[in-house]
């Protein structure tokens, strides 16, 4: 039985989402309960589909002694 879930999302997302429905045939709430249903599908499995380009970044900052004071100055040379 179909009900209605009511959602607070930004209007430019919202565009994107229904340009997207549009383009693959499928509306917004099917591409909801989809994402919604894989997600319960993963958590029941205990597994999510994760990329190789993701995969391959595991474990990468291991041993890494990088803390929040190296990231801010990273953030401030980059963009001041």
């Amino acid at each position: 039985m179909a009900t209605k879930l009511t959602l607070r999302i930004d209007e430019e997302l919202i565009a994107r989402a229904k340009t997207y429905a549009n383009r693959s045939g499928k509306s917004v709430s099917r591409m909801v309960a989809d994402f919604f249903s894989l997600l319960s599908q993963s958590e029941e499995e205990g597994t999510f589909n994760i990329t190789p380009k993701v995969k391959s970044l595991h474990g990468l900052l291991r041993d890494a002694t990088i803390d929040f004071e190296d990231y801010k100055k990273h953030i401030e040379q980059k963009y001041l």
